[in-house]
């Protein structure tokens, strides 16, 4: 049955029973229970309906009449199209991983798969030729495999998950290039980055409310002001529908390019005639940008690749009354900071504090020397506000490995003093050697704040004039405000 949503339909209406909706046509062919159906990525009105007849169907839904039929050698439990829509990746009863030249009627490539009784699962990794697979083991544990087309076995073998007996439901974003996998009768979503034929684990969405079912929101419908790369909709206690909001927990000020690429837009490459002629091609997508500036969405070519940013090159230099800092990735001070001269003070007091310890103690004014780089892309768990309905929210992004951490194990430079005997002319002698480091150590705190003072005034008067901005005006604002956290600090 084929169903089409009224324009401006809603269940949240002050009526006792929701408006009846009927199907506009329905497909007759198949002799037994249909199991799967799915729409073709490229082609329009082209529908997969797997059954349990032992045939995949294909159908022309403005025709209403199958266009092609896969004999299959047994039942099928789960079916994915590649992006142009020309082969198609299914699992099955007899344990085999089939992709098909769905125009041809035939499979191209054949592989043993999961070796478990239970179900197993397949997915297109979108524009990749790749496959990813979830199944169980003989030992019934759920496994994780990824293949390439023609190869009779998975790339790098199968990886084990669990033991849970629940099936896994696969999930592919494009744009992230993430896989998400969720298990039937389980709350928990898992969620792992493709990259270099691997899938490394980012982080995990837990819930005390077992799914039914899970279903996720097509990537255009996300909300790009909040960083939401994915939402998804899952059944709790056969009751209600709760969405879960996966978001990237960073300061979102501006169009956060790198985790919108381009996506998938809603006109298709070829129509339903065209692609039984032997046609294909991968639809053209939507800019996120635009839809960030809440203009209309703008269509960009299937192979489109943002440009990447370009640093502005230093400007010439001109006659100031102050000279103003070139803007660099990160601030290097030619003189000892606050924290190394006190570092020296501590160095140089503990040394005399008494004379027969050979050994120094460590000061409690050491400090850890560099500062840890920023990540771009941190995981982290947040909540959510919740909407109308119960929802949650969980972070992605693959998290940076942490940076290592230097303590410093020399002093910063500093006068040394001989010790060439005990009583007051040695200590008097340390003591104007303090008295000269807080002098010096004073004179670099007035210029540091003139320093902060002189920048944040140039950030102010940089956004007063900016507005909007350009790209280079706002990269030179976030590099003083990068400077200005850094000296305050």
């Amino acid at each position: 049955m084929l169903w089409q949503v009224p324009q401006g339909f809603s269940l949240l209406t002050d009526a006792e029973e929701p408006t009846d909706v009927t199907p506009y046509t329905k497909l007759t062919g198949h002799s037994r229970k249909v199991g799967q159906v799915l729409f073709n990525p490229a082609a329009e009105n082209i529908l997969a309906s797997a059954s349990g007849d032992l045939t995949i169907r294909l159908w022309d839904i403005g025709s209403g009449s199958a266009v092609h039929t896969l004999k299959h050698p047994d039942i099928v439990q789960s079916l994915s199209w590649n992006a142009d829509g020309t082969m198609l990746a299914t699992t099955s009863r007899d344990k085999k991983l089939r992709v098909w030249d769905a125009r041809q009627e035939r499979p191209a490539h054949e592989s043993p798969g999961h070796e478990g009784a239970k179900n197993s699962r397949a997915v297109w990794l979108g524009e990749h030729n790749r496959v990813a697979t979830t199944g169980f083991s003989k030992m019934s544990d759920r496994q994780l495999a990824l293949w390439e087309p023609g190869n009779p076995t998975p790339i790098g073998g199968f990886t084990v998950l669990d033991s849970i007996s629940g099936v896994c439901m696969p999930f592919w974003d494009d744009g992230c290039n993430c896989l998400y996998l969720a298990g039937k009768g389980d709350g928990n979503i898992r969620y792992f980055e493709y990259e270099n034929d691997k899938f490394e684990f980012l982080s995990e969405y837990k819930s005390p409310d077992p799914q039914r079912g899970l279903a996720f929101l097509p990537k255009r419908g996300v909300n790009v002001h909040e960083n939401e790369v994915m939402r998804a909709y899952k059944t709790v206690n056969d009751s209600y529908i709760e969405p879960i909001s996966f978001t990237v927990p960073r300061r979102a000020e501006t169009f956060q390019s790198d985790i919108y690429p381009p996506c998938v837009g809603i006109k298709p490459a070829v129509s339903a005639q065209e692609w039984a002629a032997g046609k294909s091609g991968v639809p053209s997508k939507i800019d996120f940008e635009s839809i960030y500036e809440g203009n209309a969405p703008v269509e960009v070519a299937a192979d489109y690749k943002p440009p990447t940013p370009v640093p502005a090159p230093a400007p010439a230099p001109a006659p100031k009354k102050a000279p103003e800092p070139t803007p660099a990735p990160s601030v290097v001070r030619s003189t000892p900071s606050v924290k190394e001269q006190q570092n020296s003070m501590a160095a140089l007091a503990s040394k005399y504090e008494d004379k027969n310890d050979d050994v120094d103690e460590p000061s409690s004014f050491d400090e850890i020397s560099t500062r840890p780089q920023r990540s771009t892309r941190p995981a982290t768990s947040e909540s959510k506000a919740p909407s109308p309905t119960k929802t949650t929210s969980a972070p992605l992004p693959k998290p940076a490995s942490p940076t290592k951490l230097s303590t410093p194990t020399t002093p910063a430079p500093a006068a040394t003093i001989a010790p060439t005997g005990s009583g007051a002319p040695v200590m008097e002698s340390t003591l104007d050697q303090i008295k000269v480091l807080l002098e010096t150590q004073t004179k670099m705190l007035s210029a540091q704040s003139q320093h902060i003072e002189r920048l944040t005034a140039e950030v102010d008067s940089l956004k007063k004039r900016v507005g909007s901005g350009s790209p280079d005006q706002s990269e030179r604002i976030r590099q003083l405000e990068l400077e200005l956290e850094e000296l305050r600090s």
